[in-house]
This record gives C-alpha cells, sequence and structure tokens, in this order.
C-alpha cells in the first residue's frame, strides 16, 4: 500500500537523479538498510527487523535522532517507501527507480510534519531539499565507484 507524502507538510520535497549503472545495482545498495551506515555519514545505525516487505519496521539514527520507521511499499526493482517517527516528527519517505537510458532514474519524495518540522522549517527552510540532494549524490557516487 503506497502512502502519499503530505505535500502540505511543513516540509516536503522531491528530487530525482540519473545513475549510471544498473537498476538492480541501485535496488540493492538502497534496500540493504543495515549496510546504509557504509555510505550515508549521517546515518550511524540501522536496523532492519524482519524481511524487505510492507509492514516490517526498522530502527535507525540519523544526524543524531533515532527513528522507527515501517515499510509501506516494496516493489523489487521499481518502488520503496516508508514512514517514520521521531521526536517531535513524522516523516513519509518514497523511492522509485526505472532503467533508462545508461543507467537508472531515480526519483525521492519526504515530507516532514509535527513541531519539530515546524521548527526546522523556520531555522533551515531548505533542510530537506538539501538533505534529498546530498543523498541522491551519494547513492550516485557509492553505485558508479563500486
Amino acid at each position: 500500500m503506497n502512502i502519499e507524502i503530505d505535500i502540505n507538510a511543513p516540509l516536503s520535497s522531491a528530487k530525482e537523479i540519473h545513475i549510471e549503472a544498473p537498476l538492480e545495482n541501485v535496488w540493492t545498495l538502497l534496500t540493504d538498510i543495515e549496510k546504509w551506515t557504509d555510505w550515508q555519514p549521517d546515518i550511524t545505525s540501522a536496523k532492519l527487523e524482519g524481511p524487505l516487505v510492507a509492514a516490517s519496521v526498522f530502527r535507525w539514527k540519523a544526524k543524531g535522532l533515532s527513528i522507527v520507521s515501517t515499510l509501506h511499499t516494496v516493489e523489487p526493482q521499481h518502488e520503496i517507501g516508508w514512514s517514520g517517527v521521531s521526536p517531535g516528527m513524522f516523516a513519509i519517505h518514497n523511492w522509485t527507480m526505472e532503467t533508462a537510458e545508461n543507467g537508472t532514474r531515480v526519483v525521492t519524495k519526504e515530507s516532514l510534519t509535527g513541531w519539530f518540522a515546524r521548527l526546522l522549517k523556520i531555522v533551515d527552510p531548505h533542510f530537506l531539499d538539501k538533505s534529498l540532494e546530498t543523498i541522491l549524490l551519494r547513492l550516485k557516487a557509492q553505485i558508479e565507484n563500486l
């Protein structure tokens, strides 16, 4: 069951990138949750509690925040999405990917709601845009440099 991001949330963003690698490679790296710490320095721990299927939970830490997320969509080689809660914030994060000329087109969309998201919007209104751009660039660099 795909859950769409909240485009009316205090913070929402959508970004995309072209990665010069087969879709299978992109899918494998992105969905290996427990290895996110290998290529995302802001993530200090990540543990999937069960198989990579909708309704499975994973717990992780990003930028010092403890997050509990639940997968809502897992369509192998095409789409993965989850919702997550951390103190003062609720996130919905979706990824889609498709084969494109010379590689893979990856799109990520995320929304953040809650009091902490409203505070972040005041302090850094482009926080989520920068965050999604950074993760896409790290994903691209990790895969293309394998």
